[in-house]
C-alpha cells in the first residue's frame, strides 16, 4: 500500500518537472532559430522557379524578388513562358496575399524593422492591357504598397517597380501610383524623375565583355571602372541599380558588390545570401 502511494506521489511530483523541460528545450530551440538578416542588395532573379515562391527568398534574408506576369483571361499569371502558366499561380495567390499576411504578423513590415522588400514586376504580355489590370489588382493592396507622387515618395512595406513590358506613357500620365518603371541606362539621360524611375536596370552583357568564367581571369580595370562609374552615375541622381545576365558566381558578386550596385540578380539563394552576409552591408 505505501509502495503504491509512494509512486503515485512521484507520478504527480515528477509531471510539471516534466513540463518545464520541455518548456526549456522549447526556448532553447526558439532562441537558435533567428529571423533572417535581411539582405538588400539581393535580388531572387526569376523566383517563382524556386520550390516555394517568396517564401526560400524571404528566408535566405532576400529584401528584392522578381515574378514574371502575363495577362491570361484577365487573370495575372506568373510564370516565364505562356505554356508553363497555370491558373492557380496568380500574382496574388503567389505574392501579394502571402505578403499582406506576413506584414500584419511582422508589425508593418516584410522583415520586423527591415527595409522595404521590392517586388519587380516583369510583364511578358501585352504593356498597356496587363498594366491596366496590375493597377487595379495592385491598388487593392495599396495599405502594403509605397506610393509615389509628384514631389515625394511614401515608403511602405512593399515596393512595386514594373520591368519588362512597360506601359511608359500610361504610368506616367497617373498622378499617384502604386507602382515604379523600371528604367534602362539610357534613362539616365532622359532627366525623368526619380519617383517615376527610381530603378535602373540593364543588361550585363551588352555592357560588359567580362563573364567572370575560369578561364577568363578578373575583370579587367577599365570595365571596372565603368561599372563603378555607373553605380556612381545612378546614386547621384537617387536612382538605385541592377543588372541581369550578370555571372552568377563570387567573382562577379563581389565585383557587383565593390561598385556599390542596389540589387545583385541570383538564382543561388543560398550562395548570395552566405556572400552578403559575410560582407560589411552598404
Amino acid at each position: 500500500m505505501n509502495i503504491a502511494c509512494n509512486k503515485s506521489r512521484i507520478g504527480w511530483v515528477g509531471l510539471p518537472w516534466i513540463g518545464a523541460l520541455l518548456l526549456l528545450a522549447h526556448n532553447a530551440n526558439a532562441q537558435t532559430t533567428k529571423a533572417p538578416t535581411p539582405l538588400v542588395q539581393a535580388h531572387s532573379h526569376n523566383d517563382y522557379e524556386h520550390a516555394r515562391p517568396l517564401f526560400d527568398a524571404l528566408e535566405a534574408g532576400f529584401c528584392s524578388v522578381e515574378a514574371d506576369v502575363w495577362l491570361v483571361d484577365g487573370k495575372l499569371l506568373v510564370g516565364h513562358d505562356r505554356v508553363d502558366l497555370k491558373p492557380e499561380r496568380t500574382l496574388e495567390a503567389l505574392y501579394l496575399n502571402p505578403l499582406q499576411t506576413r506584414i500584419a504578423q511582422n508589425g508593418g513590415r516584410v522583415f520586423r524593422d527591415g527595409p522595404s522588400l521590392t517586388l519587380l514586376i516583369d510583364v511578358k504580355s501585352d504593356a498597356t492591357n496587363t498594366y491596366a489590370a496590375l493597377r487595379e489588382t495592385l491598388r487593392r493592396f495599396g495599405t502594403i504598397l509605397t506610393s509615389f507622387h509628384p514631389n515625394r515618395i511614401e515608403t511602405n512595406a512593399v515596393t512595386v517597380v514594373i520591368s519588362g513590358n512597360r506601359a511608359r506613357g500610361m504610368m506616367a500620365s497617373e498622378e499617384v501610383r502604386v507602382a515604379a518603371y523600371d528604367g534602362r541606362a539610357a534613362d539616365l539621360e532622359s532627366g525623368a524623375s526619380p519617383g517615376f524611375i527610381p530603378l535602373i536596370s540593364d543588361n550585363w552583357t551588352t555592357l560588359f565583355r567580362w563573364r567572370g568564367g575560369p578561364n577568363d581571369g578578373p575583370m579587367p580595370t577599365e570595365e571596372r571602372q565603368k561599372l563603378r562609374a555607373l553605380a556612381d552615375r545612378t546614386h547621384r541622381q537617387g536612382r538605385r541599380l541592377r543588372l541581369w545576365a550578370t555571372p552568377d558566381k563570387p567573382a562577379a558578386w563581389t565585383e557587383l558588390f565593390d561598385a556599390g550596385v542596389d540589387l545583385i540578380n541570383t538564382d543561388n539563394l543560398e550562395g548570395l545570401s552566405a556572400f552578403l552576409q559575410g560582407r560589411r552591408p552598404r
